[in-house]
């Protein structure tokens, strides 16, 4: 069996970073929170619980707590939590990605200059909850508009807003590149008045390309990460849109996918918050029982 393994799976600059800092600091001791799961790996979440950190899930258990240090995960916070954070007197270790970072800022000055804010993305999902959350009222006006969130082209073509406004467009990091394009030009040809910026990560952008690269020259893909994770989940729609015999799993453990027996390559891609380990242990499955 030949493994094509993807270059680019695994940990991102912004996950890596992140998953460093905390422990770090359980190294050091004292109370220690994360702002939601780290990453959108069950088993890295539950090795850090064994260590005592613990996951806040809202801001109003933010309010409970009368100690310690909260960690911003990759992902980012509306505006308010960081806020919250400061007035509670707990210590904050923002590990919000560069990226995202970039991105409240972005929404951040431009809700302030009377824009209408659009954002590209899974409304559910906490990187998207966080950019909008940085979304500010007109410093001129004072008027709040409330930023809109699409993810497909029926809710593009769908959207309501106020011609007489300019709009501006950004995305989720991990959002497809193509998908954000189609959304973006449903919106310039319903004549609003429409400014962009391609938010959409590069390591983001590598990885789908390598993916669908090998996904196409494979006879079967194994893609590895979270069911939560949206970059992964991304991944394995490119990636069986490519290969028919494409298996989304999120560790060894779920290997129990028939690959056909006349396959002589398989393909390995993993997103974003998936350990190194994780990948070694998938190519070593499939060495050894395929």
């Amino acid at each position: 069996m030949n493994i094509v393994t993807a270059k680019t799976a695994g940990f991102c600059f912004g996950v890596q970073r992140a998953m460093d800092s905390v422990y770090e600091l359980i190294e050091k001791g004292g109370d220690l929170y994360t702002y939601g799961p780290l990453i959108h790996n069950d088993a890295v979440v539950d090795d850090l619980s064994k260590k005592g950190v613990r996951v806040i899930e809202s801001d109003e258990e933010l309010n409970e707590i009368k100690s310690g240090t909260v960690v911003i995960r990759a992902h980012g916070v509306p505006e308010k939590t960081i806020r919250l954070i400061e007035e509670r007197g707990l210590t904050v270790v923002d590990n919000t990605c560069p990226f995202v970072k970039r991105i409240h800022k972005l929404v951040s000055e431009k809700s302030a200059e009377g824009y209408q804010i659009v954002v590209t993305g899974n409304a559910g999902h906490p990187e998207v909850i966080g950019i909008v959350g940085w979304a500010m009222p007109d410093r001129k006006t004072g008027r709040f508009l409330e930023p809109s969130v699409i993810e497909t082209a029926e809710e593009a073509a769908a959207l309501k807003l106020d011609p007489s406004i300019p709009v501006f467009v950004v995305s989720q990091t991990t959002f497809r590149k193509n998908k954000f394009q189609e959304l973006v030009e449903i919106l310039e040809k319903r004549k609003y008045n429409v400014n962009v910026v391609d938010t959409v990560c590069n390591a983001t952008k590598e990885r789908q390309t390598e993916a669908r690269d090998i996904a196409s020259k494979v006879d079967a893909m194994i893609v590895i990460g979270g069911r939560q994770s949206s970059n992964t989940q991304k991944l394995y729609e490119i990636c069986k849109g490519e290969c028919e015999h494409a298996y989304f799993i999120e560790s060894a453990q779920d290997l129990r996918m028939d690959i056909p027996k006349t396959a002589s390559t398989v393909g390995i891609t993993a997103g974003a918050s998936t350990p190194k380990k994780f990948i070694e242990e998938v190519q070593n499955y499939v060495r050894i029982n395929f």
